[in-house]
């Protein structure tokens, strides 16, 4: 009986563990929804409503709490690529592929931006975010199959074209719509694509 007690208090104490473990993350992800993009660990221990000693018991620095987030983030944004290569003329398969890459970079805005604000200062951020641009890019690869045809010159310019950093600029920067950034990296990329294919 007093080691059913015991083990009972353990689970307990566990569960507690993994909630406050939870918490902190989904406070994190929060923050910089909200547009804290830098939130330090005593700002995410008040949105979490945990002590901050709680969050480094977790995290010991912020950069396995980034990781951890990551992680936990990662299987929705893998998801965003699961569908299907479109079918279809050149133009539409494209225009398809810069559609989801857009869904992409605006549902993962705060994360996006939280990276780069970040990326001198962790090498955990600059892992993640490098295999988030070979990600991208072997995207684009399956999706428009033309692209192993170009040039290598050519093909990193349309790395650059259909990159985030490209995207936030039209949007942020130029205050372009969604649908009109679209057009004009369509535009972009089709012409690079036919002047070396065809």
């Amino acid at each position: 009986m007093k080691q059913q007690s015991e083990n009972t208090a353990i689970d307990g104490r566990r569960l507690r563990s993994e909630r406050s473990k939870h918490q902190i993350l989904s406070a994190c992800e929060s923050l910089l929804q909200q547009g804290q993009l830098v939130p330090t660990a005593q700002m995410i221990s008040d949105e979490a409503g945990v002590p901050i000693r709680s969050f480094f018991r977790h995290f010991p620095d912020m950069e396995t709490l980034f990781q951890a987030l990551d992680e936990t983030l990662k299987p929705k944004y893998e998801k965003l690529f699961s569908q299907p290569p479109a079918q279809g003329s050149l133009h539409e398969r494209i225009a398809a592929a810069l559609k989801l890459h857009a869904d992409a970079y605006e549902s993962n805005i705060h994360i996006y931006r939280s990276t780069k604000a970040q990326l001198w200062r962790y090498e955990a951020l600059q892992r993640n975010y490098a295999r988030a641009q070979k990600r991208l890019r072997k995207d684009l690869d399956i999706r428009i199959p033309e692209l192993l045809e170009v040039s290598a010159d050519s093909r990193e310019l349309i790395d650059t074209l259909a990159s985030f950093e490209t995207w936030a600029r039209l949007r942020d920067m130029q205050k372009l719509s969604r649908k009109r950034a679209i057009e004009i990296i369509l535009t972009s990329l089709e012409s690079i694509i036919k002047g070396e294919t065809s």
